[in-house]
């Protein structure tokens, strides 16, 4: 039974319910002070608890997608597979897989379209990294078989994977239902997470003797995939989209990048990369490349392109409101700035999930084939 089954789920509430009233089915005759009764309670005790928490590790990465398998929870899913190549293969981009959606005859790609996994090379950066590739129906279809289509990378927040993208925030689903509705034009999706040095997160910057993320995320990854995929070189012709950390380095990679992006979404963004344990030393001192790292700052001082921004955050319950209102203040035309400003909503999957279907439309209002 896999680590995400309802089944297993299940079993674990129903051993924290039987244990619960075990222990209180059997307390009186463990009242004792002898040192079997004392063991006995304890032993009620650390089980009761070990269920509870466990079930409620269960539902929590259920609706999270933290880890994928049993493998992955105890740290022993270290390979990353076998590549095998496939006709959409190029020298930066080996697809691993193939995947279908789940919709009605998804098995077909001009019905369902295809999701990718794939291993993308950085030429300039040198770093690989894992990830995922949506390509919609329309991508198949002979119709559109000499068609430009424009294309968003993705990225997820930081310590999150490439999956939670597809399982937890439904991308791909989201993005097929939207076109097949008419409101957005197909549009291909590039899934990845911002970590390409793990564990450690390095908020999508050069790193001074360190991974060169920025280069990979704004150069590379640009390159590797107008040469895999039918996707034009303009800026109208890509997006850069992302949640908490991976909103900030879309808003931070377009703002400095506008010759090749041409709108991005920051979902949750903030505005300064962090300096903790998980970061370490982004900058090695050099305060024009932490400058070059806070968005505020670049913002104010960016020369205006014509480039598009959405950002987002809540009334209550998202700590950047305050530095977002900021960003919007200082957005200067002909750039443009669109903002989805909630009630309420925390900084996690479901806020998201209500942004994602208006945000997916924007996008494909602002970027084209």
């Amino acid at each position: 039974m896999g680590l995400t089954s309802n089944t297993v789920l299940a079993l674990a509430v129903a051993a924290g319910v039987l244990l619960f009233a075990a222990t209180v089915w059997f307390w009186p005759r463990l009242s004792g002070r002898t040192w079997r009764a004392v063991l006995g309670r304890i032993g009620l005790l650390f089980a009761t608890q070990l269920a509870v928490f466990s079930a409620v590790g269960l539902a929590a990465n259920q609706s999270f997608s933290f880890y994928g398998s049993w493998a992955d929870l105890f740290g022993k899913e270290t390979s990353v597979g076998k590549v095998v190549d496939h006709s959409m293969s190029s020298k930066d981009i080996k697809v691993i897989d193939k995947q279908k959606l789940e919709v009605p005859g998804g098995a077909q790609p001009q019905v369902g379209g295809q999701i990718l996994k794939v291993s993308i090379s950085g030429e300039k950066s040198k770093i690989t990294s894992p990830g995922y590739v949506w390509l919609p129906p329309e991508y198949f279809q002979p119709q559109h078989k000499d068609k430009n289509f424009p294309a968003s990378i993705v990225l997820t927040g930081y310590p999150g994977t490439a999956e939670n993208l597809i399982k937890g925030l439904n991308y791909p689903m989201t993005a097929f239902k939207q076109a097949k509705a008419g409101k957005m034009k197909p549009m291909i999706l590039v899934m990845m997470r911002p970590t390409v040095a793990p564990p450690r997160d390095t908020e999508c910057v050069d790193i001074p003797g360190g991974p060169q993320t920025e280069t990979f995320f704004a150069q590379d990854l640009p390159q590797a995939i107008q040469s895999t995929f039918r996707v034009g070189k303009k800026p109208e012709n890509m997006g850069f989209i992302g949640n908490s950390t991976g909103g900030y380095c879309a808003l931070k990679i377009a703002a400095h990048y506008p010759q090749t992006f041409g709108a991005a979404a920051g979902l949750s963004a903030y505005y300064e990369a962090p300096n903790d344990a998980t970061t370490g030393n982004l900058f090695q001192g050099d305060e024009n490349l932490k400058k070059r790292a806070d968005i505020l700052y670049s913002i104010e001082r960016k020369k205006p392109t014509g480039t598009s921004f959405l950002v987002t955050s809540s009334e209550t319950g998202e700590p950047n409101i305050a530095d977002t209102r900021k960003f919007i203040k200082l957005v200067k035309g002909p750039d443009r700035v669109s903002s989805i400003i909630l009630d309420s909503g925390g900084h996690n999957f479901n806020t998201w999930r209500r942004e994602i279907p208006p945000m997916l439309t924007w996008m494909s209002n602002r970027i084209q084939a």
